[in-house]
């Protein structure tokens, strides 16, 4: 594997499109959560992996900002950076861009997950091979990265 991830794309499908004729909130979220399941799927932690070993990645928490309106019909590309691994944990951003990832992006969303023993619901280690695959993928947080809500 090499220290980059593949970018995701996806079509903006017309179920997804709301009232004011543009792509739903809740979709850019559906979006960046294959973009998840793609990181998941590079680093080992795979449909195979959870079956096998009963672990999984779960988000805790995510920040999402929506920047740009999205069309019917764009092609979207999701662009994810790993901005730090620990025992059980990971930090990632994801960068949404309607066409190739030049110029701003039209969201953004960081992410804190846990590796966990879905039976029984605690943070647990994750595993060597894929904690070197993430750290592999380790690059500086870009300057939006880690800033909350700013007050009005």
């Amino acid at each position: 594997m090499t220290a980059r991830l593949p970018l995701l794309r996806r079509t903006v499908q017309d179920d997804w499109i709301d009232y004011n004729g543009h792509l739903s909130e809740a979709y850019y979220v559906l979006v960046f959560g294959f973009a998840t399941d793609a990181l998941m799927d590079a680093t080992g932690l795979d449909a195979a992996y959870r079956a096998r070993s009963g672990h999984s990645l779960y988000t805790v928490e995510a920040h999402v900002r929506y920047l740009a309106e999205v069309p019917r019909g764009a092609e979207l590309l999701v662009r994810t950076t790993v901005l730090g691994v620990g025992p059980r944990k990971v930090r990632f951003v994801h960068e949404m861009y309607a066409g190739e990832p030049s110029g701003e992006p039209v969201a953004t969303e960081e992410v804190f997950a846990l590796h966990v023993r879905r039976d029984g619901g605690r943070a647990a280690p994750l595993p060597q091979d894929t904690g070197r695959r993430l750290s592999a993928l380790v690059r500086p947080a870009p300057e939006w990265a880690g800033r909350g809500i700013r007050e009005v």
